[in-house]
């Protein structure tokens, strides 16, 4: 239920839920502690090569220097885990949690638009964004890829910089709901995420219980079943297609 009164005319209600949902305004130290917390969110995120693993020392000297914050605590927890677990065990959990679960796949247009036409138009929108601000990804992953996401948002800050992660919003409550249920560590990294941005509201929470039990938009023509599906995916395998995109896996070549 809304907390506004009903006798509020609609369209000053929305200006008003707009402003709730709106980022503040920064001071510069601010910006650049959440710059900070958006880039390291985009690092322990990533596939944890040997460039990664060979850093994860310094990536918990710099967790530990951090203000006390809910995000802080949060990173905290993960950095204690995967600083302590073998590289080869880090690289298998990645790939399980990440690359064959569907429901916690990090590439966000998914779970907005499954993989139909729209998803390639939202993609080539998310690169245009970019170019726009003056960046280029250098191509190694695909413009959604959340990590890839989250550097930007460092990169250009509060406004148009956050905007992807704000409009894929309820795609992120459903992997950190998904790492949660599967208990991974790296539930730690989403629940930091999601306390910069706004709280959900009673919608996206209503479309994030809708998406899990239903699974992404699908083509109405022209998909066919892509085979047999493991567990924590969304449904049947004649209810929707995988993204072709989002690698099966990353051990072939990094071990």
């Amino acid at each position: 239920m809304s907390p506004l009164p009903a006798t509020v005319p609609a369209m000053v209600r929305t200006r008003v839920r707009a402003a709730i949902r709106r980022p503040s305004r920064l001071t510069p130290k601010e910006a650049e502690a959440r710059a900070l917390l958006l880039r390291l969110c985009s690092l322990l995120l990533q596939y944890p090569d040997r460039e990664l693993t060979m850093a994860r020392q310094e990536l918990a000297s710099t967790v530990s220097a951090l203000p006390s914050s809910p995000a802080a605590e949060r990173l905290a927890a993960f950095v204690s885990w995967f600083a302590d677990e073998r590289p080869e065990a880090l690289e298998e959990t990645y790939v399980e949690t990440f690359d064959l679960r569907r429901k916690s796949s990090l590439y966000l247009t998914y779970y907005l638009h499954g993989d139909t036409r729209r998803r390639g138009m939202a993609l080539l929108t998310l690169n245009q964004r970019y170019r726009a601000a003056g960046w280029d990804t250098g191509g190694g992953e695909l413009p959604d890829h959340l990590p890839v996401v989250l550097e930007f948002a460092a990169l250009a800050g509060t406004g148009g910089g956050e905007a992807p992660l704000r409009q894929h919003r309820r795609g992120l409550e459903l992997i950190h709901r998904a790492l949660t249920d599967a208990d991974s560590p790296y539930r730690h990294v989403l629940a930091t995420l999601l306390t910069l941005l706004p709280p959900p509201t009673e919608a996206d929470l209503a479309a994030v219980a809708r998406l899990a039990a239903e699974g992404p938009p699908g083509e109405e023509v022209g998909l066919a079943p892509y085979g047999s599906f493991g567990d924590g995916e969304f449904a049947p395998p004649d209810t929707f297609v995988p993204p072709a995109s989002a690698p099966t896996s990353r051990t072939e070549g990094h071990r």
